[in-house]
């Protein structure tokens, strides 16, 4: 009775760390969304528009806008195209303007309207909005590109408790071979899913299935790796890693500039924003910025193979301590690794 109970108590230990880890995590990064130094820009050169700008800027506070001047409309344009601004005021006593690029976050776009809405009202004029950069027809709000993460997030960790669990008597370059293979079809399931059956990209899809495939495949060989070392604490590092800390920074819901600093830290260099905004730069913003964004795919894809890598050495020092035994069939898998791989996919 006492080594089934605390067998059961041991692997509860797993989902109540990720209640505890997602808890943390989403309620952290989403749970109180605040600008912070968020760009956008006031229309005009002279006096006035210096005035309107710090003005609007002092009235935000706490360093929530930063608040700047561009000379024309077209060189707003230029930097909402660039996501060098989110938003842009093109102050008119009759007809006062705000530009935004929703396809960028529709989250922020509305945050901007909120922003600039009082200043039209002081006016007694009506804010005419003009989404410069919009996203796909069948996409509104723009976070299909987030979902689109969130399953291919989900086919990759939960096929690494699958490869760990039971391929785990199969050598690594089988594993790693089976972990390449499984991100082409990952990635494949998520171009149709975004294409023939939402409509989510207009174009350039086989740009987007190349970064769908390099995320894919850095999450199941960092994953496979890993598996070497954690064992059925896996499920748990890969929920961390691709879950917890990717979900809540992939600038999916919220840009950077709408979260505090952990978060935001986290956009510059993980996995998933590198996914998100690679997607965005590549369909809606001319490729602006796309090269950073496809390193960051790139790195955590050496950094797969990296990890394989040192699984593969560990193994096989392990495998030439152990004293020769007589050829057998591989074993089934285990409990625990039928456990995880319930967990992974469960999940």
């Amino acid at each position: 009775m006492r080594p089934a109970l605390r067998h059961v108590l041991t692997h509860l230990l797993t989902p109540l760390l990720m209640c505890l880890g997602m808890g943390l995590a989403y309620l952290g990064a989403f749970a109180d969304p605040s600008p912070h130094q968020l760009p956008v820009a006031v229309v005009g050169s002279g006096p006035r528009a210096q005035v309107l700008a710090q003005s609007i800027e002092e009235k935000a506070g706490d360093g929530r806008l930063e608040v700047r001047t561009v000379a024309s409309r077209a060189e707003a344009v230029r930097q909402l195209e660039h996501q060098r601004v989110f938003g842009a005021y093109v102050p008119d006593r009759r007809a006062p303007e705000l530009l935004t690029a929703s396809a960028g976050s529709d989250t922020t776009a509305s945050v901007v309207q909120k922003v600039f809405a009082p200043v039209a009202e002081r006016q007694q004029a009506p804010l005419k909005v003009t989404d410069v950069v919009p996203p796909a027809e069948h996409d509104p709000t723009g976070q299909g590109i987030f979902f689109l993460l969130v399953a291919l997030s989900i086919g990759s960790y939960a096929s690494v408790a699958v490869i760990g669990g039971a391929g785990g008597a199969l050598p690594m370059r089988i594993r790693a071979l089976l972990a390449a293979a499984t991100s082409l079809v990952v990635s494949l399931i998520g171009v149709v899913l975004a294409r023939p059956v939402f409509h989510l990209v207009e174009h350039d899809l086989w740009g987007v299935w190349g970064m769908a495939w390099a995320y894919s495949a850095g999450i199941l060989l960092i994953g496979t790796g890993l598996h070497t070392f954690l064992k059925r604490w896996t499920t748990l590092g890969v929920m961390v890693l691709f879950v917890m800390l990717n979900f809540t920074s992939s600038g999916g819901v919220f840009r950077p500039e709408m979260q505090s600093g952990f978060f935001a830290s986290l956009h510059s260099f993980w996995n998933g924003a590198g996914f998100v905004e690679g997607v965005r730069s590549l369909l809606y913003f001319g490729r602006s910025g796309l090269g950073g964004h496809l390193w960051t795919l790139g790195l955590w894809l050496l950094a797969g193979l990296a990890m394989v890598a040192v699984a593969w050495r560990a193994e096989s020092r392990r495998e030439g301590a152990a004293a020769p035994a007589p050829a057998a069939a591989p074993a089934p898998a285990s409990a625990d690794a039928e456990e995880e791989m319930e967990a992974a996919v469960g999940v």
